[in-house]
């Protein structure tokens, strides 16, 4: 268990381009293969190059735990193949006119956080292909909740801005204890900047000394 400092496309913005369960790292395909390895060495998983749309914003356009994924709707056909076939999970789009399906739903296997803005029959479907209940709510005000909840089975970082009654509902639903902590130097947006799984975590290299002891009491790496 451990939590690693990393680097993406030379930015600390780590959240936006990868996203990890207990099993997998998505990563964007033309990533070079040393850092792809160095990736599934620190959070302990296996490698799957994807894309979404033809991008590489996999953080922000794509929800997920170890039961299902939820990506935006401009996710190709090919693209849904290739992320079942290498995780073995139910792949489906979220059927929402919201394209950033990340940044409005943070999950572990035991509930999801989803954002307010999201409509009802999306919040049906995440239930489903997620297999979980989840709590609607802000963060901070912010509807942005899968970007302000990073979450796995072992615990979750919450954004400082989060409101103590916003953090109990979290941590009801997750099932799991709730800690504040921002990321890359203060950014509030805690999933932006570090991935993580129920065993290891990694953050954006500019993440400061005592942002990586909230976030290891938080995620319990």
């Amino acid at each position: 268990m451990g939590l690693h400092l990393v680097d993406i496309y030379r930015s600390p913005n780590i959240g936006i381009f990868l996203k990890a369960n207990d099993r997998t790292v998505l990563v964007p395909k033309g990533i070079a293969a040393t850092k792809a390895e160095k990736l599934a060495t620190d959070l302990g998983v296996e490698v799957c190059y994807s894309s979404v749309g033809g991008t590489r914003l996999l953080g922000p356009l794509v929800a997920m735990n170890n039961k299902g994924a939820l990506a935006s709707r401009m996710i190709e056909d090919y693209e849904i193949r290739e992320i079942s076939s290498k995780t073995g999970l139910r792949v489906e789009r979220l059927q929402s006119r919201y394209t950033a399906v990340g940044n409005l739903v943070a999950a572990n296997d035991h509930g999801a956080v989803v954002s307010p803005i999201l409509e009802h029959h999306a919040v049906e479907q995440v239930r489903a292909v997620l297999g979980t209940d989840t709590f609607t709510t802000t963060v901070g005000e912010f509807a942005q909740v899968g970007a302000m909840v990073l979450a796995t089975n072992g615990g979750a970082a919450v954004s400082p801005n989060a409101t103590e009654e916003e953090a109990a509902g979290i941590a009801r639903i997750l099932k799991v204890e709730v800690s504040a902590s921002s990321v890359n130097g203060g950014i509030p947006f805690t999933a932006s900047g570090a991935v993580a799984n129920s065993r290891n975590a990694v953050a954006g290299y500019l993440t400061t000394g005592p942002e990586l002891v909230f976030l290891t009491r938080a995620l319990n790496v």
